[in-house]
């Protein structure tokens, strides 16, 4: 009732107002009043652009202090958006002082020395880039290789990676996996993994792998290791029981030393055991054993297949065999394809014409 009483008087004195252009003027201002107070209860601090603000503050001068209740922001904000605008105006923009920024070449090309050399220092980059006729502060070398993540050189040593690359012509590994026959007889194989090459040596499997046979083994490697012109340096191998002393003092005659995994670590003999996961990928596991000679046969093989014709990852898809990548033919020749231990595997090579 009271609201229905004060809106009857509110129409009553708008229509007091004379009619024409004017007074849809104030009515239409006293409506915009009305919905700015409206936003200002329903919305917290309004996020106001530059050009709102350089509106705001021009339009102080020409409205009246008293009638500045009609902005969104208190007078003391207006006041302080005029100085910032008076105080840009005289505002001169100031070159920046110093040495120029390096180019970007450079940049590259300082960041590049240091990854592929890491005991190179700033002063041994320095001088390097005075060979090919670029002047560059050893302050500057510094700087950017630290923002780089790149630290003083007596710390940037190789990374365990780079370090097993380099140390893996030399290392070889060894291990034993079980398999079990169509019978369910069990049968041992021993292996030996050139970390390097990744050239793999299998030997016959035994019911029985007891001292004797693991020597007998390590002899007939160490036969063919004669014949080699890469040394061999280590060889890696677990703490199984089967490898008994007699077998390590093959390899030391051989000038080879025996380093025994620590215990329960199987990731510190990884290349072997990665090994062991291809053979019962690729062929054991698809494969039914009948028997020790069956299985001599299928490991023999495969063997073949692995060293000359299989692609690995770690030595850039190449094969252990096979030193460079054939050249890029611009024409397809015809492929034939050859099939081993039963179609099991596939190998494919060219035809000449």
């Amino acid at each position: 009732m009271v609201f229905s009483l004060l809106y009857m008087v509110l129409r009553a004195v708008l229509r007091l107002a004379p009619a024409g252009g004017q007074r849809d003027r104030e009515i239409e201002i006293l409506v915009l009043r009305q919905q700015v107070q409206v936003l200002q209860r329903k919305v917290g601090r309004p996020k106001l652009r530059r050009r709102d603000r350089l509106f705001l503050a021009a339009a102080t001068h020409l409205l009246p202090r008293g009638r500045w209740s009609s902005f969104i922001v208190t007078p003391a904000t207006l006041l302080r958006w005029h100085r910032e605008l008076v105080k840009h105006k005289w505002t001169y923009r100031r070159r920046k002082t110093g040495r120029p920024p390096l180019d970007g070449e450079i940049c590259r090309l300082i960041v590049r020395m240091a990854k592929d050399n890491p005991r190179w220092g700033y002063m041994r980059i320095q001088g390097e880039l005075r060979k090919l006729g670029i002047r560059v502060g050893a302050s500057s070398i510094k700087r950017l290789l630290r923002r780089e993540g790149l630290g003083p050189a007596p710390r940037r040593g190789p990374s365990w990676g780079e370090f097993l690359r380099s140390q893996a012509e030399g290392i070889w590994a060894c291990d034993f996996f079980t398999v079990e026959t169509a019978f369910l007889k069990t049968l041992y194989v021993l292996f030996f993994i050139e970390v390097g090459s990744r050239r793999l040596h299998v030997t016959a499997a035994t019911p029985h792998p007891n001292g004797t046979f693991v020597t007998q083994q390590a002899r007939n490697l160490c036969f063919r290791l004669d014949e080699r012109s890469e040394p061999v340096r280590f060889l890696i191998r677990d703490r199984d029981a089967k490898f008994s002393t007699s077998f390590d003092e093959v390899f030391r005659t051989e000038g080879i030393r025996v380093i025994r995994t620590p215990v329960r670590s199987p990731k510190a003999n990884a290349f072997a055991e990665r090994v062991v996961k291809t053979l019962r990928h690729e062929v054991l596991d698809w494969t039914l054993i009948l028997g020790r000679r069956h299985l001599d046969r299928v490991l023999a093989s495969y063997a073949r297949h692995y060293n000359a014709e299989r692609p690995h990852r770690g030595i850039d898809l190449r094969a252990p065999e096979k030193h460079n990548h054939l050249e890029p033919v611009e024409i397809v020749p015809k492929i034939k394809r050859r099939e081993l231990l039963g179609g099991l595997i596939h190998e494919y090579y060219p035809v000449a014409a």
